[in-house]
């Protein structure tokens, strides 16, 4: 039984071979009817103008193997053209590191592009301000051990300020229970100076779109003001705990150093002619210095009839000036 099966077991082999034979050759006898026909048609001949040979330097071999050369080692220093010797390389990391000595510019300088409004806040926007009681380390949570961010479109959350699906804390707002209320943990502490843990904490807790504070790209926009951009380093050498701090404490700081312009400067609020009340006050202090009533009040009235004459004059002036302007 065994030597029949040996038997079968080579004729197959046999069978295979001379069939693989016949392909070679059908295949060979094909290539040459081909390579005849496209003699005959004089396209080997056209192709060959169409495409001109390749001169090769001298001493070149043509048919030397092309030499797969290795990669450059990791300790030569890189190649830079002349022109780019003179700047720092770029760094694309998202990584942060601290500066080295812990130096800190003097002269720091912010500027935000103007937008199609302007830009205006109010002590209900203060109020409403976080505050963290313990501070967050950054560039943490959400990275792995080499400090890179976790991307993960399936298990990550989206923040509402980076727009980045990432793993990490992410907040929930008690209010809009909705995709405006999720802010990652770093997002959360440079642009509002609020805990991610500490919210997490707070089941009242609303996000800051739902105070009317948020500063991302995209909310700044629907009012109508310009993005503010990475100010977040800036902010800090300043002395401001956040982005929201400095947008909204510098306005308020300018309100009031613009209300107590208003105050040291009273005639540019009060009316040009004085009240009953005014002239009153005037008498009563002028008869406590034992000056005479009367002549007080003549004086006041000699200064409005002066005022009334100027403002008469002011407008002739104005009347001349709109009507050279129509002209």
């Amino acid at each position: 039984m065994a030597k029949r099966k040996t038997r079968e077991e080579e004729e197959e082999k046999e069978s295979k071979n001379e069939a693989a034979e016949e392909y070679e050759q059908h295949r060979a006898q094909r290539i040459k009817e081909n390579m005849d026909r496209m003699k005959k048609l004089g396209l080997l001949e056209l192709s060959k103008k169409l495409k001109p040979e390749i001169p090769h330097p001298k001493g070149s071999d043509k048919h030397k193997p092309p030499s797969h050369k290795k990669p450059p080692s990791t300790d030569d220093p890189p190649r830079r053209s002349s022109r780019l010797k003179s700047m720092n390389p770029v760094n694309y990391s998202e990584r942060r590191e601290a500066s080295k000595g812990g130096k800190v510019a003097k002269d720091v300088e912010i500027c935000i592009a103007e937008g199609e409004k302007p830009e205006l806040y109010t002590k209900e926007h203060e109020r409403v301000l976080g505050d963290s009681k313990e501070s967050w380390s950054l560039y943490e949570d959400g990275y792995d051990e080499d400090g890179q961010r976790i991307y993960d479109p399936d298990f990550g959350k989206s923040c509402h300020q980076c727009r980045q699906k990432t793993l990490g804390l992410h907040t929930e707002c008690s209010k809009c229970k909705s995709f405006q209320g999720q802010f990652c943990g770093d997002c959360l502490y440079m642009r509002y100076g609020e805990n991610v843990i500490e919210v997490n904490e707070n089941p009242s807790w609303i996000c800051p779109g739902c105070r009317d504070i948020c500063n991302c790209s995209r909310c700044r926009r629907v009012k109508g003001w310009a993005p503010t951009g990475a100010i977040y380093k800036k902010v800090l050498i300043l002395g401001y705990k956040s982005v929201a701090h400095y947008l909204i404490m510098t306005f308020m700081q300018r309100e009031k150093e613009e209300a107590g312009d208003e105050n040291h400067h009273p005639s540019s609020i009060k009316s040009s002619e004085p009240s009953d009340y005014d002239l009153a006050d005037d008498a009563i202090v002028v008869s406590d210095e034992s000056y005479d009533k009367n002549e007080v009040l003549e004086k006041e009235k000699q200064q409005l009839d002066d005022d009334e004459e100027e403002e008469e004059e002011d407008e002739s002036e104005d009347a001349n000036a709109s009507a050279n302007d129509s002209e």
